[in-house]
């Protein structure tokens, strides 16, 4: 078929089955009128173009009842070759059709026992009722011939029309797939984003309201130390200006023009954030135990998070005047311990495990293959600490970086 004539076929199926069961009827109307000279065939054409008629009627249901199909048109060959007429291929077409259909459009079981019963019906037939007298095997082979013909060429329709939907399944199931997964991936780096923005605005924040206060406390009696504070105050607030403008930053489109964005902290600015915490009031030690080791970005992002949440934490829900850091180096771990005093008279209500602080600081150590406890010290304040290998298991997230 050409191309025109198969998208006319799909667009008007129903126009498609009445031509094709008229050319099917034409041919065994033809069909039954071939006869030879030493044969003894009815004169009269009604019954066999009655039959045909027949046949073909039941052709035009082929979609919705094809076992009908078949069998009707079995039937009507079968009497019309008990009749006497000769038993050509032409006077097969309306059952040779309805048996390709029936490959095309059932599962193997039918097909094998409506073409196993039909072919030995009309073979039983041509047998009996040949007007020619042909030898055994030609009344015997030639019509199962004809009839296993369509059933293997409806049969590797079927099969290539399931090679096809197999394919396209499959490609689908790919489709789907990649999307969920760049759902997926999408979600993650929101996450993240949302992890960071929320480690930043919390982190500087709570300094810059401890620092704040501090000042306002101090403003009377001691105005160098509270302009010393207030000049603190001033870098925390850039700070986290900087560090916000680096994050939000990754939500650049990619024609949006190109701006600097600063490194992505580690623990090299441990100073610089406990400088913060001391101009807050809290007064924090680092010690580190073992040689340093270089840290993959992403663990080295991290472990800098974790401190600084950590010490966060402690400023807005601790009763603490001091907290320590301590920092031990390994062969393929490093280990961070954050814990405070508890000694300071402030009152206040410790809330460990409550809020995000704890489950961000967790997720923080396990996205790069380390893990994290917390909880309070039997000598009193409060312990963090988290294990985390030098380099992460996972791909490590692309951090801001300068161009």
């Amino acid at each position: 078929m050409t191309p025109n004539l198969e998208q006319y076929a799909a667009r008007y199926p129903r126009a498609g089955e009445v031509a094709v069961s008229l050319v099917m009827f034409g041919l065994a109307v033809f069909g039954s009128s071939l006869t030879t000279p030493d044969s003894d065939q009815p004169t009269r054409m009604w019954p066999a173009v009655l039959l045909a008629g027949i046949a073909c009627l039941a052709l035009l249901r082929h979609r919705t009842h094809p076992r009908t199909a078949v069998a009707v048109s079995a039937v009507c060959t079968m009497i019309t070759s008990a009749l006497g007429y000769l038993l050509t291929p032409l006077l097969l077409a309306p059952v040779m059709a309805a048996l390709y259909w029936l490959a095309a459009l059932t599962d193997r079981k039918t097909t094998r026992v409506y073409a196993s019963a039909t072919t030995a019906l009309l073979v039983v037939t041509a047998v009996i009722a040949d007007p020619v007298d042909h030898p055994l095997v030609l009344r015997t082979i030639g019509p199962a011939f004809w009839l296993l013909v369509p059933v293997a060429g409806g049969t590797a329709s079927r099969l290539r029309r399931a090679y096809v939907g197999a394919i396209q399944a499959r490609a689908e199931h790919a489709e789907r797939t990649r999307e969920e997964e760049a759902r997926h991936r999408v979600s993650e780096e929101r996450m993240r984003i949302a992890r960071e923005l929320h480690d930043v605005v919390a982190h500087h924040l709570a300094l810059a309201n401890a620092q704040a206060g501090t000042a306002a406390h101090l403003a009377r009696t001691n105005p160098e130390q509270t302009q010393k504070i207030l000049s603190d105050l001033a870098a925390t607030t850039a700070s986290a200006l900087r560090e916000m403008k680096a994050t939000v930053g990754l939500l650049r489109q990619a024609d949006d023009p190109d701006t600097s964005l600063e490194p992505s902290p580690g623990l090299a600015r441990l100073p610089e954030l406990t400088s913060a915490c001391e101009s807050a009031g809290l007064k924090v030690t680092v010690t580190t135990e073992g040689e340093p080791r270089p840290l993959s970005p992403g663990v080295d992002l991290t472990a800098f998070r974790i401190v600084q949440e950590a010490l966060t934490n402690l400023s807005k829900h601790a009763a603490a005047a001091a907290a320590h850091v301590r920092l031990s180096y390994s062969y393929n771990q490093l280990t961070i311990a954050v814990t405070d005093d508890g000694t300071s008279k402030t009152p206040t209500t410790p809330a460990p495990g409550k809020g995000f602080g704890l489950i961000g600081m967790r997720e923080r150590a396990q996205s790069v293959g380390g893990d994290l406890q917390a909880g309070h010290r039997p000598e009193g304040g409060f312990e963090v600490t988290t294990s985390l290998p030098l380099h992460s298991y996972d791909t490590e997230p692309e951090e801001a970086t300068t161009p």
